[in-house]
């Protein structure tokens, strides 16, 4: 009864989230993961700023947090279906060419010895270095519609190279591997292209255009992409070539010296470019374009 109640609590919003769960609820397996999902899915969504068990469990009006709590913290999850599925609905919403794929971090503000993937490490939300969890997010966008399709923890050093820690703090040994950010989302745009997830471009920011591996890899790959880079990544002018080597030297190598992008940039004409509006008024910036090789990897 107590449970027939809580469902009941707002009913036209409660319909409008059972038919928005329900593909979702048929790929979580067993009936009591279908029952519990819509009302923890509530509680997160709901007012109050506590969101740990017992407060979501007072305002959902339920007797305890007992069964809330069985359900997040049963051993038998496998989310790879729900990944599977939210790559369906979003690709039903937004994906198409037209679609951009947009890789970036999400970093959580948090502190404990045990929480997984916590070390000190540049948080975006506060502007700094500082100790949080770093995850890497892919969203599906189409015009100023996003879609978050992946998020997955990056375990820093700290993390890989303490086999001890992390056993205690329960990650699966699978996922101790050392991986880069960029290995990170390379392997999420895989599985998502695999799942049939529609994009035309990937877009990126410098945390990651600055890796040549990054880069190359989404070459490989064969797809259209726009990433940021830092203002001192080492480039060439589009006509370097590479000449016979003379005296001791045994490569090729280029006609002129690597100059640094912003000085590259510098002298030429920039334009003011509006593309809509935001919350604080237009976004706008000056843009400035130039054809050049890059000059990273090996020499």
């Amino acid at each position: 009864m107590v449970l027939e109640a809580a469902l009941d609590l707002d009913r036209p919003g409660i319909d409008e989230l059972d038919a928005w769960l329900a593909p979702f609820l048929t790929v979580m397996g067993r009936k009591t993961r279908r029952t519990w999902a819509p009302l923890y899915f509530r509680g997160l969504l709901g007012p109050g700023d506590r969101k740990s068990l017992q407060p979501m469990a007072r305002r959902l009006g339920l007797p305890g947090h007992d069964e809330l709590q069985h359900f997040i913290a049963s051993p038998a999850w496998d989310d790879a279906p729900l990944w599977t599925e939210l790559a369906r609905q979003a690709d039903r919403l937004v994906g198409g060419s037209e679609a951009c794929l947009v890789i970036d971090d999400t970093a959580l503000p948090k502190k404990g010895a045990r929480s997984v993937g916590v070390a000190r490490q540049y948080c975006g939300a506060l502007g700094k270095q500082a100790n949080c969890q770093s995850l890497v997010s892919l969203t599906l966008a189409q015009d100023e519609v996003p879609v978050p399709v992946s998020l997955r923890l990056f375990l820093p050093e700290a993390w890989t190279s303490d086999p001890q820690r992390c056993v205690q703090a329960g990650v699966p040994e699978a996922a101790t591997e050392p991986r880069s950010k960029g290995e990170i989302a390379l392997s999420e745009l895989d599985r998502l292209r695999a799942e049939g997830l529609r994009f035309g471009t990937v877009l990126a920011d410098a945390g990651y255009g600055v890796s040549a591996a990054f880069r190359h890899g989404l070459d490989a790959r064969g797809l259209r992409w726009a990433v940021g880079i830092v203002r001192n990544q080492k480039v060439y002018t589009s006509d370097v070539r590479l000449v016979p080597p003379t005296g001791r030297a045994r490569k090729p190598v280029p006609d002129q010296e690597l100059q640094e992008a912003e000085a590259v940039l510098a002298g030429l004409p920039w334009r003011p470019v509006t593309w809509r509006q935001g919350i604080k008024g237009e976004l706008s910036a000056r843009f400035a374009a130039l054809r050049v090789r890059v000059g990273d990897g090996p020499g």
